[in-house]
């Protein structure tokens, strides 16, 4: 099978971001197992790199951001073991330590939506299209739908978008608190890399800190949220006197 059959997810990168591409616009991006592993593997780079201070995510071709898991690829599982423990690519995005932003245009559905939710925030075009089709197909959705949609836009909405698995307009999904950007089709993209360039522009020890405090505000109680705040502002505090202690040391050296 040639790449081009199978897919691919890229990573580009552009000064100091880095942009996850996935690659198989003429399925719409539809995802394969192999291309689970890519994706973990273009996270990995990402936040191994010193010079990328944020993450974007964006869809190949000008149909779709990603339509989800290939059906047919499903078909590959020999039974439900090999389902239960398959390689699983959401976690490698809730991973990422650096701020991640989703670009989406036409469809996000499916794993495409929970790759879009996955992310912090989303800069989406006003003719996207959302759903979470697996009920219709027989099964829940396993990549964190029912996880982000309750914690951003409350139970009945969670639920409403997850019985019905019907599709929802970008104005739907602003209405309920999905979408932090709409924009107009065709500059998302332009958009969502102009909005990594102003969080690049900050200390990246206080824009990684921001997302850790704030991911770590939906899992602790306040006083246990408090405590990781005051963590991680004293950890902003060390960088900035280490910093300015190695410039002194370099000073007095020179």
């Amino acid at each position: 099978m040639s790449e081009t059959e199978n897919g691919c997810v890229r990573i580009e990168f552009r000064e100091n971001t880095a942009e996850i591409v996935l690659d198989r616009p003429e399925k719409h991006n539809a995802l394969t197992p192999e291309m689970y592993r890519q994706l973990a593997d273009c996270c990995t780079k990402a936040n191994e790199a010193k010079e990328v201070h944020v993450v974007v995510f964006r869809g190949a071709g000008e149909k779709a951001f990603c339509a989800g898991s290939d059906i047919k690829a499903l078909e590959g599982y020999e039974d439900f073991w090999a389902w239960r423990n398959r390689f699983d690519y959401i976690p490698p995005i809730l991973a990422l330590r650096k701020p991640a932003i989703a670009a989406v245009k036409g469809w996000a559905l499916g794993g495409g939506l929970e790759i879009a939710l996955a992310c912090d925030l989303r800069v989406v075009a006003r003719s996207a299209q959302f759903s979470a089709p697996e009920v219709q197909l027989g099964w829940n959705g396993a990549g964190g739908a029912a996880q982000h949609l309750t914690r951003m836009c409350g139970y009945g909405q969670a639920m409403k978008i997850l019985l019905t698995g019907q599709r929802f307009s970008a104005e739907e999904a602003n209405r309920i608190g999905m979408v932090e950007y709409l924009v107009e089709p065709g500059e998302e993209l332009t958009q969502a890399r102009a909005l990594a360039q102003d969080i690049a522009a900050h200390s990246t020890v206080a824009t990684q800190a921001v997302k850790a405090a704030v991911r770590g505000a939906m899992d602790l109680t306040t006083e246990q949220g408090l405590r990781n705040e005051n963590e991680l502002m004293s950890l902003c505090f060390a960088k900035a006197e280490q910093a300015r202690l190695l410039a002194s040391a370099k000073g007095e050296s020179g």
